[in-house]
């Protein structure tokens, strides 16, 4: 799982990034449900749709990295095994993308939102990939010397 394109996956790492969905989260319910109803007057009826299409997205995006962070911890606490956590239903789910006409019409702090659940979105995707690939080998050189070791 380590290596130059992933990062170590630890449970600090994970409470960080689930600290981080947590308040992003938050954050979205809060302007999406509160202060951008004045944001959303200001718009043309077609792009007021595509603004609350964009704010299900957002949430979407959001769940799906929390579930996944969630598995991640019951992974590292012993509630289920490593292989469970990789088991198809337990990766991280697919999230739709925004959609890229709308977003220059969209008001500054929903445009803020997008980016910032789809950036979080995407190195978790990244992890996601890291956590299924298989166990990396032993190194060659590795195994000669404990052979060597053990011979001596």
């Amino acid at each position: 799982m380590s290596g130059p394109n992933h990062a170590e996956l630890t449970p600090k790492l994970v409470d960080s990034l689930y600290v981080e969905a947590m308040l992003l989260a938050d954050e979205a319910r809060a302007y999406f449900d509160e202060a951008a109803r004045e944001d959303r007057r200001d718009l043309e009826p077609v792009a007021r749709v595509g603004f609350s299409c964009e704010s299900l997205k957002v949430t979407t995006r959001l769940m799906q990295v929390i579930a996944w962070l969630l598995t991640q911890r019951a992974v590292a606490a012993g509630e289920i095994s490593r292989r469970q956590g990789r088991a198809p239903e337990r990766r991280l789910g697919e999230a739709p993308g925004s959609d890229e006409a709308l977003f220059p019409r969209l008001p500054e702090p929903a445009q803020a939102l997008i980016r910032a659940s789809e950036e979080l979105y995407d190195r978790v995707s990244r992890l996601d990939e890291g956590v299924g690939s298989p166990e990396p080998q032993p190194s060659p050189a590795r195994g000669l010397i404990s052979r060597l070791q053990r011979s001596l």
